[in-house]
């Protein structure tokens, strides 16, 4: 008897960690709709790519003191289901690289670029140079950085030759796949 309650017990928590994974996997697959301010409409993604994921980013833009300025070394970050930073989701670091909980990944090239916070990072548009792996990033065209939050490099120099500085900095990821099974190449 004492067996088949903690039997019980053990499948009743088994289902309630499968359905919030569940449960935050679909946050990540239900995304917005994606409005950009009309001084960054350069970095929209082209016709023929539909939204895939939205994931919300939280971490460091990491620099590197060259004895005269900062120099940008990559970005380390923890990307989310939701905009509470609950069910993670993947990680984001140099290259820039994206690679979800489930081994895929994605590498993305800088497209184009819009300012529009002066005090933050800027946001981008970048395409799939390279994607590996099957799952949340499988088939990934496009991928935009909006609403960032900090991540500037410091304005005050180094102490020393080497001197690292780690900027703490938020975003939403959009990652877009082709529509149609194909995408306008980069030009």
């Amino acid at each position: 008897m004492k067996y088949a309650i903690k039997r019980r017990i053990i499948y009743t928590m088994l289902a309630c960690a499968v359905a919030v994974a569940i449960s935050n996997v679909s946050h990540a697959q239900a995304p917005p709709t994606v409005e950009l301010p009309e001084q960054c409409s350069r970095i929209g993604v082209p016709a023929g790519n539909t939204l895939a994921y939205h994931v919300y980013a939280t971490g460091v833009q990491v620099y590197w003191w060259n004895g005269t300025s900062w120099g940008f070394v990559g970005p380390i970050a923890s990307l989310y289901a939701d905009a509470n930073y609950q069910g993670k989701v993947g990680t984001h670091y140099g290259g820039p690289t994206w690679k979800s909980n489930s081994g895929g990944l994605v590498i993305g090239k800088k497209r184009d670029e819009c300012s529009p916070d002066p005090s933050s990072i800027a946001w981008l548009l970048l395409y799939a140079d390279e994607v590996d792996g099957a799952g949340m990033f499988s088939d990934t065209t496009f991928i935009q950085r909006l609403n960032t939050q900090g991540g500037k490099a410091p304005t005050y120099p180094g102490t020393y030759e080497g001197d690292r500085a780690e900027v703490p900095y938020t975003t939403e990821y959009y990652f877009y796949r082709s529509a149609a099974g194909h995408s306008e190449l980069p030009e």
